[in-house]
């Protein structure tokens, strides 16, 4: 708890020091808030050099890898950011300061246990490229392939661990106090941002995870994912093919390359969804920083992915909620959208539907007949929230790395063409692809998934079929065995059923003359005495006396 106050203390510090009070809306604080941070402020005078948005950046390198990434995400979103901090923030992709050379070269050779020269033929001591949690060197291999080198940073777990503590503080303090901060989820969104950042560091993971990529569109001319090189990958080192294209955030190479732009972005708007809808595997940190484009068709350009550490996965049930939904919104059938909220329980059951749709419909229909320029998602993003607040919404955690990609794709999509319409983009891939869940090729395609199972139960079946037939047999002696016994019980029974009957069949009579004969017995039934109860225990006591 102490390391984590002193860590509080050391953002603050740097959040003065880089007078990032700048960005606060003074006007809304209270203010006493307002005139402490604004005290605290002047002590640390603002250099004249540094505009706010390279204070930004430097203030967010200064913090940490999971500051950084939070730049990196904020630096596609220009419809939110000026351009002035919107340019500095893009320098966050891949120009991170870098470590140490010598040290990076050290930790090269430590993990493939053999120096540098008995391993490559060149080794390039400068780093290619520098990011928050790893840096990136060129080099050959002795049988002639040129390929990356990707070594994780030094120590820089512990700083990982650092922050984590310090967003699940932060987390907790949000849910105990805030309402809206609990439907957002807060701890289970920190816990699974914790295992994807987590998992950055481990590069025997990015390395399978692009082997896959890799093998899932090796068929496609949509993207292009670099070999691994596994001989020479370990856990802190990772050696790839270095691939040869255009990065993607250099517009004007691109057009100079005389790139089809609109081709370009509507090949991207495919690889994500078939990525998520099809694979089911998808790659979840598609800043510019790691896609590049190859352009040696440019009517028909390909995309290079690199940096596969974070991938998300959906399962079968979140992909059909997800796809419906994107449907119903690109039919405008409200409706439809409010009532699948509702079954899949993202808001109460109670919640009336038809109040939820006229909500829905508010927030979404000015989307619709704008191109991709005239779309502000962070302000829709902004006014669903508000509905949620009204319906007690609740934030999916297994969607977020979902919505974290479809935030960069749509960074993506207005850098590379603006006017591009997103939803006659996608929904033809949506109909598609709910078309072929329920069709004949789904069931082929089950039938042929289970068909390995099956046969390696068919040498059981004979054995099988013995043992259901020894448990029949079985059975049928244990049913006449107790038919038997019943009959004895019956034979034994006989006299006290008939004295049961007649006694009872007794009572019967009795009842039906007596309210027959006297119409307003049932008017005194409702008023039972101590007669009358006397008079029922000696019923029911001759009725269970013994013969």
């Amino acid at each position: 708890m102490l390391a984590t106050f002193f860590h509080i203390i050391r953002i603050l510090t740097i959040f003065l020091r880089f007078r990032l009070d700048a960005f606060l809306p003074y006007s809304k604080l209270p203010w006493y808030l307002g005139y402490t941070i604004g005290l605290l402020s002047r002590v640390f005078k603002p250099s004249k050099k540094y505009s706010r948005g390279v204070r930004l950046r430097l203030a967010l390198e200064k913090l940490g890898p999971i500051f950084v990434k939070f730049g990196q995400i904020l630096s596609t979103r220009r419809d939110l950011l000026d351009d002035d901090v919107a340019n500095e923030l893009a320098k966050l992709q891949d120009k991170v300061p870098p470590f140490d050379n010598n040290k990076a070269k050290t930790l090269i050779e430590k993990a493939l246990e053999a120096s540098i020269d008995e391993v490559f033929n060149d080794f390039s001591l400068t780093p290619l490229a520098s990011a928050s949690i790893a840096q990136v060197h060129c080099a050959r291999l002795k049988t002639g392939e040129n390929v990356v080198i990707k070594v994780i940073r030094p120590n820089i777990e512990k700083t990982i661990q650092k922050d984590i503590a310090l967003l699940y503080l932060l987390a907790r303090f949000i849910n105990k106090v805030s309402a809206d901060g609990r439907r957002l989820k807060p701890i289970e969104v920190v816990k699974d941002y914790e295992y994807t950042v987590l998992d950055e560091l481990d590069l025997m993971k990015e390395a399978a995870n692009t082997t896959q990529l890799r093998r899932n569109f090796e068929e496609s001319d949509l993207l292009y994912v670099p070999q691994i090189h596994w001989d020479y990958c370990r856990q802190n080192v990772m050696v790839a093919e270095r691939i040869k294209g255009i990065p993607v955030a250099n517009i004007d190479e691109l057009k100079n390359a005389d790139v089809d732009m609109k081709a370009l972005a509507v090949r991207g708007v495919e690889i994500f969804f078939t990525q998520v809808f099809e694979h089911s595997f998808f790659h979840a940190d598609m800043h510019p920083g790691n896609i590049f484009v190859d352009t040696t068709h440019p009517k028909l350009p390909k995309y290079i992915a690199i940096d596969c550490a974070i991938m998300g996965s959906l399962s079968a049930e979140d992909k059909n909620y997800l796809a419906r939904n994107l449907l119903a919104f690109f039919k405008r059938d409200y409706r439809l959208v409010a009532e699948l909220h509702v079954e899949s329980g993202w808001v109460p059951k109670e919640t009336p539907v038809h109040v939820f749709e006229s909500a829905i419909r508010s927030v979404c229909e000015p989307m619709f007949a704008k191109p991709l320029k005239d779309i502000s998602f962070g302000q829709v993003l902004i006014r669903l929230f508000q509905t949620a607040r009204r319906f007690n919404m609740e934030v999916q955690p297994q969607l977020v790395l979902l919505e974290k990609t479809m935030l960069n794709i749509e960074g993506l999509g207005r850098q590379l063409y603006p006017d591009l319409d997103l939803w006659e983009t996608a929904q033809p891939f949506l109909e598609r692809w709910l078309s072929a869940q329920i069709g004949p090729k789904r069931i082929i395609e089950e039938v042929r998934k289970q068909a390995p199972e099956w046969a390696g139960q068919l040498p059981q079946i004979p054995a099988l079929i013995f043992s259901a037939l020894q448990s029949v047999n079985h059975q049928k002696e244990l049913q006449a065995e107790q038919l038997k016994v019943t009959m004895q019980l019956q034979r034994s029974l006989k006299p006290k059923k008939h004295h049961f009957l007649f006694k009872f069949s007794g009572l019967v009579s009795l009842a039906i003359a007596w309210f027959s004969i006297d119409p307003m017995a049932w008017e005194r039934l409702l008023t039972i005495n101590l007669a009358h109860l006397t008079l029922l225990a000696v019923g029911i006591y001759l009725l269970i006396l013994k013969p």
